[in-house]
């Protein structure tokens, strides 16, 4: 029904647009919207332990749908095994001038330049005191646009601190190409010295929480050593793979459109082959040394199976939700139980 009547007529409307129409409805009409769509399998042969965390599936919904953390409890009623919120930062901001939000159906991704959009951490925290444990909450953190690179690890602090309380794990997005300095955030002497900073707060706490990185899909296998080396060196607890991506080779659609439209980074099938390829290089290479989150095109249930037959402990969907629609946790799921 979703592929076939839903979807159409959403994608007549400005993708943003209908982004606040689907969280409008998902929070206001949750119990007529399940309606129209199976209900999420349940099943102890789907329970994964990661990094010290029992999820019931293994299928999350990525950073930046759920930024900020508005709907988790909706979206646990779907199925998903666990939701990542954000990414937070410590000040509420507007993020990039719209327009922002751009789909490319013939290649079945999006393009974003968002930049952060979001209410900020207070407002996360408000938000996230209504959790009902329903589900498990990663918390995606990031730096407000405005804050200089001298202090760019004090926002990390302020958001990992606040946060702490409220979810199950971090990830630290250092990879999204739609904030400024990123050659900073992607530069390992600065990463060893964010990720010791979050790790003495993290271990000044009664509990620890389990703190992973985000990388982005357009590192080169010298960059992906170099991560296996951090992740050795700085005893990070996992590395999501991966972010969006500013390559735009192989695209169907036009370059005169891709031109329109501009920068930002690349989601969906475009970078699904690249995504998993960086998963089976990290997780042979490092000899299996550390859990993978895999994210990036995945948009059926062979794709989920690719990433965790990669190497993947977890996988997450995003642009395949939008494509694809809710049912796509269960296909996955199913999937993963016959084999």
């Amino acid at each position: 029904m979703y592929k076939k009547i839903i979807r159409p007529i959403l994608f007549k409307f400005d993708p943003e647009d209908v982004h606040h129409f689907t969280f409008w409805m998902l929070k206001n009409f949750s119990p007529l919207v399940k309606i129209f769509f199976s209900k999420p399998i349940e099943d102890k042969r789907l329970e994964r332990e990661v990094f010290g965390l029992k999820f019931k599936n293994p299928v999350g919904l990525a950073a930046g749908f759920d930024k900020n953390a508005a709907l988790y409890n909706e979206l646990a009623d779907l199925g998903f095994g666990f939701v990542e919120i954000g990414t937070v930062t410590p000040k509420a901001q507007s993020g990039n001038p719209k327009k922002r939000l751009f789909r490319l159906i013939e290649d079945g991704g999006i393009i974003n330049r968002m930049g952060f959009n979001n209410d900020g951490l207070e407002a996360a925290i408000e938000k996230l005191k209504q959790n009902k444990g329903k589900i498990i909450i990663g918390g995606n953190i990031g730096k407000n646009t405005d804050t200089l690179p001298e202090n760019y690890t004090e926002d990390y602090v302020k958001c990992f601190d606040g946060l702490h309380n409220y979810v199950d794990y971090f990830a630290l997005n250092v990879s999204c190409p739609n904030v400024s300095s990123h050659a900073k955030l992607e530069d390992v002497e600065y990463l060893k010295e964010l990720i010791t900073e979050v790790q003495k707060i993290n271990n000044s706490k009664e509990k620890q929480k389990p703190i992973l990185l985000k990388i982005a899909p357009d590192l080169n296998l010298g960059q992906l050593d170099e991560i296996i080396e951090l992740v050795a060196e700085t005893k990070i607890d996992g590395v999501i793979v991966s972010n969006t991506s500013v390559n735009r080779d192989g695209l169907k659609t036009s370059p005169e459109i891709l031109e329109k439209i501009g920068n930002g980074g690349l989601s969906g099938k475009p970078i699904r082959e690249r995504s998993t390829a960086m998963i089976k290089y990290l997780s042979e290479k490092s000899g299996k040394a550390f859990p993978i989150i895999g994210v990036g095109g995945i948009h059926s249930a062979e794709d989920a199976l690719e990433k965790l037959e990669a190497g993947a402990s977890l996988v997450q969907i995003y642009t395949g939700f939008i494509y694809e629609g809710p049912d796509l946790v269960n296909q996955i799921n199913k999937k993963i139980l016959e084999n």
